[in-house]
């Protein structure tokens, strides 16, 4: 099917960046949020990406200004009865994410393609939430962050899941500048199954002081070649959201070496959350 218009719930940090690389690839989009001033935020954000693009000579301002008159931000829920797309891409908690596709299913058209960018959830299990009928044009579209720049999209089936889905996720992912990997409906899909216990092995050495953070990280970048060190990219992603991942993989796996480390809980609880707040197990300079 043809996907010309869609629906983005959720205008944080993955939210507006799905919506700004739908609206890059010539496709009309509402940023949704239940608080206009949320909305609004993100669309301002991704304007202001647009315009960093545009002073770098990445992009001509004309061209900046198409995408972000595509981009339209709204409270309206009812806005996703025009959508020929739902992405959904709030926080990672399966109550919350059960709860807004409930509703959606309930004002979508029929041929609405339903996409959650959750990390780590079960599709078959976010599915329960959604009419049977609307089961087969659900699937899981993660992006990674930041959206605009990281070239992957994990492809989630669930087990309703069909062809024709399958299909026009994977050609609109394609369109987008994306390259496509498919993953089954199982804890953590492909990359975060990889990627979470290499994250808690490195706090745990840290735990034990066999190295500094910064050793650590070091020895993960030069010596086994990664862009980024673990502990690095767990406050890039969010040490909130990394240790919600880890929550739900330890609980669906019964896995030791999924269990979040206390470290990284304690974080969390003192509002240290990485990049966003300012501090996480590195500090950032504000601004």
């Amino acid at each position: 099917m043809s996907i010309e218009r869609a629906f983005v719930a959720g205008a944080g940090l993955m939210g507006h960046g799905i919506a700004q690389v739908l609206a890059t690839a010539g496709r009309t989009v509402d940023l949704y949020e239940p608080e206009l001033a949320r909305a609004e935020a993100g669309r301002s954000r991704i304007l202001a990406n647009l315009g960093r693009a545009v002073a770098k000579g990445r992009l001509e301002p004309t061209t900046a200004q198409e995408i972000a008159d595509r981009i339209a931000a709204t409270d309206r829920i009812a806005a996703v009865g025009e959508a020929d797309l739902v992405i959904e891409a709030v926080f990672e908690d399966e109550a919350v994410k059960r709860a807004l596709w409930a509703e959606l299913d309930g004002l979508a058209p029929g041929r609405s393609i339903f996409a959650s960018n959750t990390s780590s959830i079960s599709i078959d299990r976010l599915a329960t939430a959604l009419a049977p009928a609307r089961r087969p044009a659900f699937c899981g579209m993660h992006f990674f962050s930041p959206v605009p720049v990281m070239p992957l999209v994990e492809l989630i089936r669930g087990s309703a899941t069909d062809e024709t889905t399958v299909a026009a996720v994977r050609a609109l992912a394609t369109d987008l500048g994306k390259q496509v990997i498919v993953s089954a409906d199982r804890p953590g899909f492909i990359v975060n199954r990889i990627l979470m216990p290499l994250v808690a092995e490195a706090i745990r050495a840290l735990e034990e002081g066999i190295g500094t953070a910064e050793d650590i990280d070091t020895g993960a970048r030069v010596g086994l070649n990664h862009p980024m060190g673990p502990l690095a990219l767990a406050d890039f992603i969010g040490l909130d959201v990394v240790l919600g991942v880890m929550n739900v993989l330890h609980a669906d796996l019964g896995d030791e070496r999924f269990a979040p480390p206390r470290t990284l809980a304690d974080l969390v609880a003192a509002g240290k959350l990485g990049q966003k707040s300012g501090e996480g197990f590195f500090r950032y300079p504000r601004g």
